[in-house]
């Protein structure tokens, strides 16, 4: 209204008798736009020239389309802006505006959720992009981490690729009924428990999915940090045979496990290996010397 303000007070307008285009100019908004709010009685000109059918507004109306435009600034859409300009009803809009308040904050919450896949994901592919060859054996330290965890019915070594492809669907399908925010559905890995990894034996009956701080905390299962004794791996053909020589590493150094193997995606790459997956792979198990 600053602009308005200072238009009209220039004295270049008659304020009884402003024309659509004048109006518009006033507001900063499209000529059009009053024709709309006409046709839906949301704010009408003052006067129609019936020979002609020019709209024209007196600067007193200013205070109408003031409040038009304040409730359409909270988010409130044009029939409910109507409906309050014919009801008044001071209850009714604050139920609306509880309403839209509502819708505000879940809008945030699933923002919040898209910057966090978003921050995750680049995150993923700068150590991508960073990542050691394929094959290669490394000791790292790594913070640590939040896991969803979804049981599997059958051992994971033993499925084949439909059947795992089938489980993940699954595992899509509870997640969103449940409207879990998951950061990554495609990035999925599994898990083996200590007791299973202190024995060297490929059984894994969960998968999991990486999740953020917008994931409730009761569902969150945490990965501690520490050291990991590592390899990589560009193929999922590749990934039991990695796994085998990350066990034999494992015991022929005599290190100390002290925590689950994980078989976690690093980044899914955005292009597909004859129709499947194609992922870059970080195998690994906690250990302490």
């Amino acid at each position: 209204m600053l602009q308005y303000q200072k238009t009209v007070n220039n004295g270049s307008f008659n304020y009884d008798q402003l024309t659509i285009g004048e109006m518009a100019k006033i507001y900063h908004i499209s000529t059009q736009t009053l024709r709309l709010y006409d046709k839906m009685n949301i704010f009408k000109p003052a006067v129609v020239n019936k020979s002609t059918g020019y709209r024209y507004y007196k600067v007193e109306q200013c205070a109408h389309l003031d409040l038009v435009f304040f409730m359409k600034s909270m988010g409130m859409g044009l029939d409910a802006i109507k409906k309050q300009l014919n009801l008044g009803d001071v209850q009714d809009i604050k139920s609306i505006l509880k309403q839209q308040l509502q819708h505000i904050e879940q809008r945030m919450y699933e923002l919040q959720k898209m910057r966090e896949t978003i921050t995750m994901t680049l995150t993923s592919y700068d150590h991508y992009l960073n990542a050691p060859p394929d094959g290669l054996i490394t000791t790292e330290y790594i913070p640590t981490r939040k896991i969803y965890v979804y049981p599997l019915e059958e051992n994971y070594y033993d499925m084949s690729r439909r059947r795992f492809e089938m489980a993940v669907k699954q595992m899509h399908n509870h997640v969103r009924a449940n409207q879990l925010p998951a950061f990554g559905l495609v990035d999925i890995g599994n898990l083996i428990r200590k007791p299973e990894l202190e024995r060297f034996r490929l059984v894994s009956r969960e998968l999991f999915l990486p999740v953020g701080d917008s994931f409730p905390s009761d569902k969150v299962e945490v990965v501690p940090s520490g050291l990991y004794i590592c390899i990589y791996c560009d193929s999922n053909y590749k990934e039991v045979e990695y796994t085998r020589r990350l066990f034999d590493y494992i015991k022929q150094n005599k290190l100390t496990i002290a925590g689950d193997f994980l078989c976690e995606v690093v980044a899914s790459l955005p292009a597909f290996k004859e129709g499947e997956r194609n992922m870059y792979i970080r195998i690994q198990a906690s250990i302490k010397y």
